[in-house]
């Protein structure tokens, strides 16, 4: 694929100083460099932010390929913001809801999967699969801003400014709507 093949050139420094408003423009120019940098610069952002959507770690991937490709072909439309990363934000929105629209979403363990392993292991399966659903119960008595600011935090590894900054929201905002998530999920895990 286009930016896979991109993120194996050498990069000049200059690059890694450079915002991503300006790397974006440079994409816009056809600069492969700055796209290799604006993915490094984003990808695990942008990652767990798919993933707070679709809650399906190789749908995540499979739509952060479709998101950066449709950076790297619609750079152009890009109109200076100062606010980079929320226009990316709505692209990778925009695929998700595209995805859900296309596809309904399975069980991610089918007695398919199950079958030929031995009893131990199919035990284990089992138990992580539960353990797993029981962690999508509880992201789903969430609102959809409160899951994203969660798995921004918790599996992007961002800090509550820069989550709020890529979401648009006040310091105090995201933080006050992390733990009353985490209030929430405590809660529900408790009952359950």
């Amino acid at each position: 694929m286009l930016f896979m093949g991109l993120m194996s050139l050498d990069r000049p420094d200059d690059y890694g100083r450079l915002s991503d408003e300006k790397l974006l423009i440079k994409v816009a120019n056809g600069d492969q460099e700055a796209f290799r940098q604006l993915y490094q610069n984003t990808d695990r952002t942008m990652y767990s932010f798919i993933l707070s959507i679709v809650k399906n770690p190789q749908d995540a991937e499979e739509i952060m390929q479709e998101v950066f490709l449709k950076i790297w072909t619609s750079a152009k439309s890009y109109k200076s913001q100062g606010k980079p990363l929320a226009w990316m934000f709505t692209i990778a929105r925009n695929l998700c809801y595209m995805k859900f629209r296309d596809q309904k979403h399975d069980s991610d363990v089918t007695i398919d999967d199950l079958m030929g392993v031995e009893a131990g292991e199919v035990c284990q399966e089992i138990e992580m699969a539960a353990d797993k659903m029981v962690l999508l119960a509880a992201l789903q008595i969430l609102k959809e801003e409160e899951r994203e600011i969660v798995l921004l935090h918790t599996s992007g590894g961002l800090k509550h400014r820069e989550i709020a900054a890529s979401l648009n929201i006040p310091l105090a905002t995201a933080l006050s709507k992390y733990n009353r998530a985490m209030k929430k999920m405590e809660n529900y895990l408790r009952e359950e």
